[in-house]
């Protein structure tokens, strides 16, 4: 890495660079990823639609339907293909978030990414810890939730774990509690410049990558004509009552257009805040890398010395292996020594 890209600003822009220079690898890899979780959803939401939709007639044509348990039955039936789906392109999403840190070393070499299943394969092979650091990172952002109070101290030790999963990525013999720790340890003495990396990393990626794309696709009447499509759908909802509603709340009604129309836009923020994933993982990959001297995964300076206490058993043994020498010592009496350890 050349002497600027060690400043804020110098990661920022050279991750920006790794991004759009594997645009095309990237975009392949985060497709399922991404819209597999859309579709999915779209084929629950359809499926189950048109099911309550026409019930009445199918009652009306097979009687026999008329059970809570077959309706029940034959609901689950239709959601499991997309439910299906969508857990599939959700968990290959979260496998992103450390499969992606894994190949910056190759683009820290030849500028190239590839091989993606290998480095795919390298966080499923640690998917119990995986999955124990993501549901630490959901319960974190469960306190979210709680009003006000909760939200700036939340807001600061979110800069402090913003590299936990570079950390599990590079630093495999940590826990998930481990990489808590080692973040916060990473990032301690280096908040200010974390935070700025946060913003301009999140402004680009959440804000202005988004904002973009929508301007654009309105201007291509992308956006109007998939908001008509889904039309039909919204009509069937009950929208009046949710008005009649508002109004006691004195906020003026909605419209049908209006919820397509922010449907539509909602679901394409969500797309390209998901396909930039792989910018902000290079980006934190390279900060990972500055703050923990230029490597990636432990060093001499930061490796954590092995802890060496004997158990009072072994120094039975290594006691007595020095007073009789060659001679053994009696079985029972380790066997009854390990035993008062335990």
């Amino acid at each position: 890495m050349s002497k600027k890209n060690n400043t804020v600003l110098g990661i920022f822009m050279e991750s920006i660079g790794l991004y759009f220079s594997n645009f095309y690898k990237f975009v392949k890899y985060m497709t399922f990823p991404v819209l597999g979780q859309i579709f999915g959803l779209l084929l629950v939401f359809l499926l189950t639609f048109f099911y309550a939709k026409n019930m009445p007639l199918l009652i009306e044509k097979f009687p026999t339907l008329d059970n809570y348990l077959i309706i029940v039955s034959t609901l689950l039936i239709l959601t499991l293909p997309g439910l299906i789906i969508f857990m599939k392109a959700f968990w290959e999403y979260l496998i992103a978030y450390g499969a992606i840190n894994s190949m910056y070393e190759n683009m820290t070499k030849s500028g190239k990414v590839y091989d993606f299943d290998a480095h795919t394969e390298l966080i499923k092979r640690r998917s119990v810890a995986f999955v124990g650091l993501w549901l630490l990172f959901g319960l974190f952002s469960l306190l979210y939730i709680v009003p006000l109070i909760f939200w700036i101290p939340c807001g600061i030790l979110t800069i402090y774990f913003v590299l936990v999963f570079q950390v599990f990525t590079f630093e495999t013999e940590l826990s998930p509690i481990g990489c808590v720790k080692r973040s916060f340890e990473l990032i301690k003495g280096h908040f200010a410049q974390t935070f700025v990396l946060f913003a301009l990393i999140g402004a680009l990626t959440y804000i202005l990558i988004p904002e973009i794309s929508k301007v654009v696709l309105e201007f291509l009447k992308i956006t109007q004509s998939t908001s008509n499509l889904i039309l039909p759908i919204v009509s069937s909802l009950p929208i009046n009552e949710l008005n009649n509603l508002l109004s006691y709340l004195y906020i003026p009604a909605i419209s049908n257009e209006s919820i397509a129309t922010f449907i539509v836009t909602t679901f394409v923020t969500q797309i390209f805040i998901q396909y930039t994933l792989p910018m902000r993982s290079i980006l934190w990959s390279m900060w990972y890398k500055k703050l923990n001297n230029g490597n990636l995964g432990f060093n001499d300076n930061t490796k954590k010395k092995k802890y060496t206490k004997k158990k009072p058993s072994e120094k039975l043994m290594e006691a007595s292996h020095k007073k009789y020498s060659s001679k053994k010592l009696d079985r029972n009496i380790l066997k009854r020594a390990m035993e008062k350890d335990e």
